[in-house]
């Protein structure tokens, strides 16, 4: 090939290497705008009343009162929600340190998020009834 051939041949590959990247990180950002950090307000009124579950594994009932309830795999947990500075904290009988996330909606999806684990991922409903 010769130099011109060379250089458009470049030219391509590199315009080709460019468009990826955009398709790429434009996808990403996308993606991630379409979650939105919640308030402490906005945590207290999405969520109070309401259940957080992956519809499969666990369930858990956030009171208007303050008290969780958290079925999981058969097994059954009471405990107390709060909002602290942003974040929505939760502390169950048997673990007696709160752990504490932020929550980030979209449309009905949620991620309680925290700093060095993976996002706790579900969707946000009305209280179902239980047989």
């Amino acid at each position: 090939m010769n130099a011109m051939g060379d250089s458009v041949q470049q030219w391509l590959c590199v315009t080709g290497l460019a468009f990826l990247a955009v398709v790429t990180f434009g996808s990403t950002a996308i993606a991630a705008e379409k979650f939105q950090k919640l308030s402490g307000a906005q945590i207290r009124a999405r969520l109070a009343g309401m259940e957080f579950t992956d519809n499969v594994h666990w369930r858990d009932l956030y009171q208007r009162n303050g008290t969780v309830t958290s079925t999981s795999m058969g097994r059954k947990r009471t405990g107390k929600w709060r909002i602290d500075k942003d974040q929505l904290c939760i502390e169950f009988e048997t673990e007696p340190v709160p752990q504490c996330y932020e929550v980030w909606f979209s449309g009905k999806e949620v991620e309680l998020r925290r700093e060095g684990l993976l996002p706790l991922q579900g969707v946000l409903e009305p209280q179902a009834a239980r047989n």
